[in-house]
């Protein structure tokens, strides 16, 4: 742990990094190809869609020593539809029959009690309209496209619009891939899955946020120095936030895995994996994007501004001027690590978390002011 704080503290510095805005466009690229295979899986395969979005019947058995795949033939056999079954943490099942209506669903009933052994009326039947689904959709579409508007306003306001519209874009995407995973893996659609649609839209804008106050941070006054691009400066925001963003992902991913992971997999709670699978998915790609797509995209519009252009020329021209002179570079190398040495007649400037700001002056001790003084002390 130790090490991870030494390596956080000299990304923080500049000591060390990683050119994260230069090889931006391999990032596009890879985020590309994952929004096109999400949304070619939506097109082929679709969503799985819960019984509460389609309509149909749900019946809950009591503890039974009945396997599952024996209990789904049962129900298929006498519904003539397509049965879902999913065992029950104390060793009942949920069987869920997709269009049936009130009589269908009391010989299916019946069907079960008869191979479970048991009354029938110990087993729970609940029928469900698509219209409820329907409603629930409506009202989770209409919340996403308001939380996506006021989003953009706020950011807009505390940042820029630039920012505004990377994290929208950053946001899309991560929305896009959760989608995406749910087709290609079939996994059923509940009220649960679209909760945990709702809750990645805060987590995602999290690290993103994150970054973004430590570039407008970073880059305040920075046309009135010639030491670092705007992009520069982005590609050091990443780096100096990196470890914390890490950090605050894997604590997040950690409980959501436990979910997913254990109680959907080992301990067969079926039901835990519409909402995790979501959120798992959601946190994981919402630190992707912050840190391999909204940052850079900001990068690339700011990069665009006259003021920005005129600045990257005096940058370079300073730097070529001093290559010809044979000092130190003064901007990042290879590695995306900062060189801060510049030549002795120089007052450096410092580009850290309160912007760009001139160095302390390097004051004469008191000690040598009162020597060569008779009696060596200060009048």
């Amino acid at each position: 742990m130790s090490k991870l704080g030494n390596l956080g503290a000299r990304l923080y510095r500049g000591e060390v990094g990683y050119d994260f805005i230069g090889k931006r466009f391999i990032w596009y690229g890879v985020s590309v190809l994952i929004t096109i295979t999400a949304i070619v899986a939506l097109a082929v395969q679709g969503l799985n869609m819960g019984i509460e979005f389609k309509g149909g019947a749900v019946f809950n058995t009591p503890t039974t020593s009945v396997s599952v795949e024996k209990i789904t033939e049962v129900a298929e056999k006498a519904s003539g539809h397509q049965a879902i079954t999913q065992k029950l943490g104390k060793g009942g099942t949920r069987v869920q029959i997709a269009g049936v209506d009130v009589a269908k669903s009391s010989e299916i009933k019946q069907a079960l009690a008869d191979e479970l052994g048991v009354p029938a009326k110990s087993i729970n039947s609940e029928l469900v309209g698509p219209s409820w689904g329907e409603q629930i959709a409506q009202k989770a579409w209409t919340g996403c496209i308001v939380f996506m508007i006021l989003c953009v306003i706020y950011l807009a306001i505390a940042f820029e619009w630039r920012m505004a519209v990377a994290a929208l874009v950053a946001l899309i995407h991560d929305i896009t891939i959760t989608v995406g995973i749910y087709a290609l893996v079939g996994f059923e659609v509940t009220p649960g899955t679209v909760i945990g649609l709702l809750t990645i839209l805060g987590y995602s804008l999290y690290d993103t946020v994150v970054v973004f106050d430590s570039l407008k941070e970073g880059s305040k006054d920075i046309t009135k120095q010639t030491r670092y691009t705007y992009s520069e400066i982005a590609n050091k925001s990443i780096n100096s936030t990196l470890v914390r963003s890490i950090n605050t992902t894997v604590v997040a991913l950690l409980p959501v895995a436990g979910l997913l992971f254990i109680g959907g997999g080992v301990l067969g709670a079926g039901m835990l994996n519409d909402i995790s699978l979501s959120l798992f998915v959601g946190l994981a790609a919402g630190a992707y994007s912050s840190i391999f797509i909204a940052t850079p995209l900001v990068a690339d519009l700011k990069e665009r501004e006259p003021a920005m252009k005129q600045l990257k020329k005096r940058v370079l021209a300073k730097r070529a001027a001093a290559a010809a002179k044979g000092e130190s570079s003064e901007g990042p190398d290879a590695a995306g690590t900062f060189d801060d040495a510049v030549p002795a007649d120089a007052t450096p400037a410092v580009v850290g978390q309160r912007g760009v700001e001139p160095a302390a002056r390097t004051q004469p001790s008191s000690r040598a002011r009162g020597k060569g003084r008779p009696s060596g002390k200060r009048r």
